[in-house]
């Protein structure tokens, strides 16, 4: 496979934006080409100089984790970013299409609108699994990306492994592999087989078990080709020198990250046999991710509830395939007892008359 068969004609004809870090590499001391302030910054540290494009130093930190090399790596200002990325990189607005597996992000969705590219949907089995007939039959000569959320969101459970290998081997586009919870699941991450196929895109992030949501850092993981199309068209500095910085540190807490997980699988496992137990919950689904989806008697009516409570979970009721169900998160242990203990509340104690 070509991929730059796949990239749209005047993204393959662009000539990128040149930054003046990318014009002058190596040491320095008096800097006089970015037109920046040069008397610093009114903080504690100093961000008055133009951060690293490409991020070099934490991607040979996130690669010393990853096993991934820098050069098959690229870094967004969240998932979000590589995803639209991905859309302006490679399908045209009004002709092209792409391929989503609802019940799944939503933001594959809006991106494609956004970028005004036809949606094509294709829902999960009931058993959240893929449909391949289905989308085998869906797919034309301008489907350019099929999105693949594993673990899925909202499911919270892994895609089946050989039927994601069947399209990457047969579709002859981009094949996106969202692992947002790969840290939670027992399912080993895709990026180990980057070096097979040409069309993968893997995405993870640092949102979920790294708890740096607040940062708004994602990870794409590709193809050297795929990775210079995306560093081609993405905003010169796209990754503040404060996110990078901060980053960089929290990969020396691995083993803290790790722990977390560890408690996390831990209470997913609790909160899944406490909430089988509870008369309101009518299913838990099994889950890989370090969220649950129940289903519930009255979605609206215990979600109102729980906001009372001063406790917020999501209301996916009104999701394809997922009708009255509510997504909770799993929080710490005492987060978990507040819940549970809001879910089944005590029945208040009685006046009980002794018999003479």
């Amino acid at each position: 496979m070509d991929i730059n068969e796949l990239v749209r004609e005047n993204i393959r004809n662009l000539k990128p934006y040149s930054t003046a870090r990318d014009e002058f590499k190596g040491q320095a001391s008096i800097f006089l080409d970015a037109n920046e302030n040069s008397y610093g910054s009114p903080l504690p540290a100093n961000y008055n100089r133009y951060p690293d494009p490409l991020q070099l130093d934490l991607k040979d930190a996130i690669s010393k984790i990853k096993g991934v090399p820098i050069e098959n790596t690229f870094l967004g200002n969240g998932s979000d970013e590589a995803i639209d990325l991905l859309y302006r990189a490679f399908c045209n607005p009004g002709k092209d299409n792409v391929i989503i597996l609802p019940p799944t992000y939503g933001m594959y969705e809006v991106s494609a609108n956004i970028n005004d590219v036809e949606i094509r949907k294709v829902n999960l089995l009931p058993n959240f699994q893929l449909d391949l007939e289905k989308i085998a039959e869906t797919i034309d000569k301008n489907t350019k990306i099929i999105f693949i959320c594993s673990p899925n969101n909202p499911t919270g459970n892994s895609i089946n492994r050989t039927d994601i290998e069947t399209i990457l081997a047969n579709f002859k586009g981009i094949v996106v592999i969202d692992e947002a919870y790969i840290n939670y699941a027992k399912q080993k991450t895709f990026i180990q087989e980057l070096t097979e196929y040409g069309n993968l895109v893997v995405l993870q992030t640092f949102s979920k078990a790294w708890g740096l949501a607040a940062l708004r850092l994602g990870m794409a993981f590709s193809s050297t080709k795929v990775i210079d199309v995306l560093n081609k068209i993405k905003p010169p500095y796209n990754i503040n020198q404060a996110t990078q910085d901060l980053a960089f540190e929290a990969l020396k807490n691995i083993a803290q990250v790790n722990e977390w997980i560890k408690e996390s699988v831990a209470e997913r496992q609790r909160l899944f046999i406490e909430l089988n137990n509870l008369k309101i919950v009518t299913k838990v689904y099994p889950s890989d991710a370090n969220f649950i989806l129940v289903a519930v008697t009255d979605a609206t009516k215990i979600y109102n509830t729980l906001v009372e409570d001063g406790i917020i979970v999501r209301d996916r009721s009104k999701v394809t395939l997922c009708e009255g169900c509510l997504r909770i998160t799993v929080g710490t242990k005492e987060e978990n007892d507040k819940l549970l203990k809001a879910l089944n509340p005590q029945p208040p104690k009685g006046d009980f008359k002794t018999q003479s």
